[in-house]
């Protein structure tokens, strides 16, 4: 790692930044200053104010007071644009690619050369080896956006930030949809990227890449600065407490599984895509009463269609599920809102696409699915006092912040989003809970509030079907795990003789395990 610049002029200095939407302030006050040529992680709670700052740096938002400067030069940000011509770029959580044209097109928007472009593709195609050769940023020029994986198209946007003259380079949670390979590749660019003389700032909420990869860190909460640190004389213990504001578990005890009958057995799966491809291939496990089945795997090897099966929301070619004792085939498959009057909850591993609308205000969200229930109105008329007050005692109960019932679901961070539909969820005391990435892009306080709140469900009798990228999360939590790669499953291990070499190995298709 490089060491810290000591030159007396900075990159970025804040100063006493303020910014306020209607009663909610989102900075407080905040004063950050980052050295030329490093890597400066920016941690926090959802909600804290961080991803806010960033977008004033950016020209996205403009701060109500304060002072910004730029390489010792003071500086006001009307635009993006403004921003892109002071060499600030970032890359969004949630990526800005065109998902139909090119990679080549993608990277070449706003600099066509004519409206031949054969200037722009000869200038694009130029700077994609360029940066293949300097940064290792391999990237097919032909290859369509959809097509790829998603820490391709990640790579895509740093190459566009670059491309757009980015020396100082933003990246908003980049790991949050990585599998952990992509996220060593991630941080093998942004080395590389500091190497040549590059500023960069990592908002994340993982306190180990912060170890790994930063020379520096500020920690915000509640809208403010509570700290700054050299990331060499400070650890995740206290990172944690910082950004909470008390002492954080970083990880939960298990403890000892009480499992009862089996509520949950899938046997001989078969599914396939439209075009013919094999997506699952003869899946078959049970879950019981009162324990936690774990499924690895990196991304896209059948998991997102394993939960979506079971929830009801994609048709199987062959085999069974056996629900609570109900048997579903490929004849006699059940609605999603079938599946969820069976007491089976589905928290959907895409909170925007599947668990939320981003419209409705947050009450609106706190009974979708469950609306029909009598206790939320009659006919055709719903109760909205009744609705009121459901909402405020889960977003109490759960921490979801800020506690009001009437805010769109959009103006919620992340993590706040995710909680807000674990606590619907939960709260109808499921007898079989299905769930996928529960804590993707979640903070470390709202990390230990949902992991509790997952083992609490198992202990109570809940059967529960884990799938996660993160093998820290599925070896803290599961009491067996499935592995999978390819469709197929690699085998099942008791959480006791599991491991992350052995783990990683059958994520890779390299080896095989019985079944627990």
């Amino acid at each position: 790692m490089q060491h810290e610049n000591t030159s007396p002029v900075p990159a970025i200095e804040l100063v006493d930044i303020c910014k306020s939407f209607g009663p909610v302030r989102a900075n407080r006050d905040v004063s950050l200053r980052v050295e030329a040529g490093t890597i400066h992680g920016i941690v926090g709670e959802n909600g804290a104010g961080k991803s806010t700052l960033m977008n004033i740096l950016y020209g996205l938002y403009r701060a109500d007071s304060g002072e910004m400067q730029v390489a010792g030069e003071p500086v006001s940000l009307r635009s993006s644009a403004d921003a892109l011509s002071l060499g600030i770029g970032m890359v969004h959580q949630h990526f800005m690619l065109i998902s139909n044209m090119t990679v080549l097109e993608n990277v070449m928007l706003g600099s066509e050369g004519g409206p031949l472009l054969r200037t722009g593709k000869q200038e694009t195609l130029k700077t994609l080896k360029q940066l293949a050769d300097d940064y290792g940023m391999q990237v097919d020029p032909d290859a369509l956006i959809a097509d790829l994986p998603v820490g391709i198209r990640q790579r895509v946007e740093i190459i566009k930030a670059i491309k757009g003259g980015a020396r100082i380079l933003i990246l908003d949670e980049p790991t949050g949809v990585l599998t952990p390979g992509e996220a060593d590749s991630l941080f093998e660019v942004l080395r590389a990227l500091q190497a040549n003389g590059a500023t960069v700032l990592l908002i994340t909420h993982k306190l180990d890449e912060i170890m790994a990869i930063t020379d520096a860190v500020s920690v915000m909460r509640n809208g403010e600065v509570v700290g700054h640190r050299r990331t060499a004389d400070t650890s995740p213990a206290e990172l944690a407490r910082l950004m909470v504001g008390r002492d954080v578990l970083l990880s939960v005890d298990r403890g000892r599984a009480q499992p009862g009958e089996v509520l949950l057995e899938v046997s001989g799966l078969h599914c396939t895509s439209s075009r013919g491809r094999k997506l699952l291939n003869d899946i078959s496990f049970n879950i019981r009463s009162g324990e936690i089945f774990g499924v690895a795997g990196v991304s896209g090897n059948g998991q997102t269609e394993l939960l979506e099966v079971i929830a009801g929301m994609r048709r199987f070619d062959s085999g069974t599920l056996g629900l609570l004792g109900e048997t579903v085939t490929p004849d006699n498959l059940r609605t999603p809102a079938e599946i969820r009057d069976m007491k089976i909850a589905h928290i959907p591993e895409d909170r925007h696409q599947f668990g939320l609308i981003l419209s409705f205000d947050a009450k609106g969200n706190a009974i979708l699915g469950y609306h029909r229930s009598p206790l939320y109105g009659e006919g055709w008329f719903l109760d909205e006092a009744a609705i009121q007050v459901h909402c405020g005692r889960l977003m109490s109960e759960h921490d979801v912040r800020p506690g009001n019932p009437a805010l769109p679901a959009r103006n919620f961070s992340g993590g706040n989003q995710q909680k807000l539909i674990i606590a619907r969820e939960t709260d109808t005391k499921p007898k079989i809970l299905i769930v996928g990435q529960p804590t993707r892009g979640v903070d470390v306080g709202a990390i230990e509030f949902i992991h509790k709140e997952l083992l609490a469900l198992r202990d109570a009798g809940c059967a529960i079907l884990l799938v996660s990228a993160e093998l820290d999360e599925i070896l803290g939590l599961s009491d067996r795990i499935m592995v999978m790669n390819d469709g197929r499953q690699m085998g099942i291990l008791d959480s006791a003789n599991a491991g992350r070499d052995k783990l990683g190995a059958m994520m890779a298709g390299i080896e095989e395990a019985g079944s627990a």
